[in-house]
C-alpha cells in the first residue's frame, strides 16, 4: 500500500511541474480506438507505425521531432506569405512560424513510432500555443499548411487532454465552416489554386469532426472545384492563367490530399469525374510525361499574372527556366497512396530525378494510409 502512495504522489509530482512549465498535463481522451473521427490517418494505420521504427525514414522523423522538443513554440495570431516576396512584409517571421506545424506532425509521428510521452507532451503543448494564439484568416495559401496540424491531430487526438480535443474540434469545424460560407458569398466562382486548397483544408476538417452534415458539403465542394478546375484533357487552369507546371502541382496537391483522406473513409473521389470534364486521375495523368522526364516545360513564359513575373525578377527558384520533374514528388508519392497503380510511375520519376518524398509520407504509405 505505502508503495502505491508513493507512486501516487510522484505522479502527482510530475502533474504540477509540467503545470509549472506551462504544458498541459496530457491524459487519455473520453474515447478511444475507431470511435474517434480522424481526418486522414486512421487508428489501426497509427497503431501500424510502431513496426517501422528502426527505418531511416522514422530516424529522420524522430530527429525532427527531438529539435521540436528543444524549442518553444513559435505561434502567431496571423501568417502571411501570398503575394509577397522575400523579406516583405512579415512573410520571413510567418514562414518560420509555420515550421511549427511540421514540428506537430513530427511529434505526432515521433509518438506512434516510439510509444514514449514526451512526444506526445510536446505535441499537446505546441497545439495549446496555437490554439490560444492564431485567428483563422480563411486566406487558403496562408493556412494550406495546417494539413500537416492537422496530420500530427489525428496520430494523437485519442489521448490528448479532452479540452485540448475539444478546442482543436471547434477550431477545426470554424474552419470548414467559415471556407464553406465563403465559397458560398463569392460574386464570382474561383476555379483556381486557391479554391483547391480551400477544398483541401475544408475536407480535413470536416472528416476531424466526424460531422455527417460537413462532410457532404466538403464532398459537394470537392466535386464542383473537379468540374471547373480540371478540362476534358486532364489540363487544370492554372496551367492557361500561370504557363506553369509549379501551379500544376500546386493546384493537385490538395486535391489529392483531399482525395487520400476520402480513401481512409471508403470513398473514391479521385476517380469522380463529372460528365463533361475530367478526373484528378486524369489529371495526374496529364502531368505524367513532364515527371517522368518524356516532356518539358519552360515556367511562365506567357503567364498572365503580374506577380509571377516580379518574383522571377527577384530570383526565386522556380520561378523561370525549365521545371524541374523532382517537384513533383510529393504528389506522386501521396498520389500513389491513393491508387497503387500508379507506385511504377513513382518510382520511374523519382529515380529520373534523384528526387525522395517526404519521410512522412513514406511511413504513412508504409503503414497502409
Amino acid at each position: 500500500m505505502r508503495k502505491r502512495v508513493c507512486g501516487v504522489n510522484a505522479a502527482v509530482a510530475w502533474l504540477m511541474f509540467l503545470l509549472l512549465l506551462g504544458v498541459p498535463a496530457v491524459t487519455t481522451g473520453a474515447t478511444k480506438g475507431n470511435s474517434q473521427p480522424f481526418a486522414l490517418v486512421s487508428p489501426r494505420v497509427a497503431a501500424r507505425l510502431k513496426s517501422q521504427v528502426e527505418t531511416s525514414q522514422a530516424k529522420a522523423v524522430i530527429r525532427e521531432a527531438d529539435k521540436g522538443l528543444a524549442r518553444k513554440p513559435g505561434a502567431l495570431p496571423r501568417i502571411h506569405t501570398e503575394g509577397t516576396l522575400p523579406h516583405q512584409g512579415i512573410r520571413d517571421e510567418s514562414l518560420k512560424a509555420a515550421k511549427d506545424f511540421e514540428t506537430m506532425r513530427d511529434l505526432g509521428l515521433a509518438y506512434r513510432l516510439t510509444g514514449e510521452r514526451r512526444y506526445l507532451n510536446g505535441e499537446a503543448r505546441y497545439l495549446s500555443a496555437w490554439l490560444s494564439t492564431y485567428q483563422i484568416s480563411f486566406n487558403p495559401i496562408d493556412e494550406t499548411r495546417f494539413d500537416a496540424v492537422i496530420i500530427g491531430y489525428d496520430l494523437t487526438r485519442a489521448s490528448l487532454p479532452v479540452k485540448l480535443q475539444q478546442k482543436m474540434d471547434g477550431f477545426l469545424r470554424a474552419m470548414a465552416e467559415g471556407y464553406l460560407d465563403r465559397i458560398a458569398k463569392q460574386r464570382v466562382e474561383d476555379n483556381a489554386n486557391w479554391q483547391s486548397h480551400r477544398v483541401k483544408l475544408i475536407t480535413l476538417a470536416a472528416f476531424e469532426t466526424g460531422d455527417e452534415g460537413l462532410i457532404g458539403r466538403a464532398r459537394k465542394a470537392f466535386q464542383r472545384q473537379v468540374e471547373v478546375n480540371i478540362r476534358p484533357d486532364g489540363s487544370v487552369v492554372d496551367f492557361y492563367k500561370r504557363d506553369a507546371l509549379h501551379y500544376v502541382t500546386y493546384d493537385l496537391e490538395p486535391l489529392v490530399t483531399a482525395s487520400l483522406a476520402a480513401k481512409a473513409h471508403g470513398e473514391d473521389w479521385f476517380h469522380y469525374q463529372p460528365r463533361e470534364g475530367a478526373s484528378v486521375a486524369q489529371a495526374v495523368n496529364w502531368l505524367t510525361p513532364y515527371a517522368t522526364g518524356a516532356k518539358t516545360h519552360d515556367e511562365f513564359v506567357r503567364s498572365l499574372v503580374r506577380f509571377d513575373a516580379e518574383r522571377a525578377a527577384a530570383g526565386e527558384k522556380g520561378f523561370s527556366g525549365r521545371w524541374d520533374p523532382a517537384t513533383s514528388v510529393t504528389v506522386y508519392a501521396m498520389v500513389t497512396a491513393v491508387d497503387k497503380g500508379y507506385a511504377q510511375v513513382y518510382k520511374s520519376m523519382s529515380r529520373t530525378s534523384k528526387a525522395k518524398a517526404p519521410a512522412w509520407i513514406i511511413l504513412l504509405t508504409k503503414a497502409g494510409m
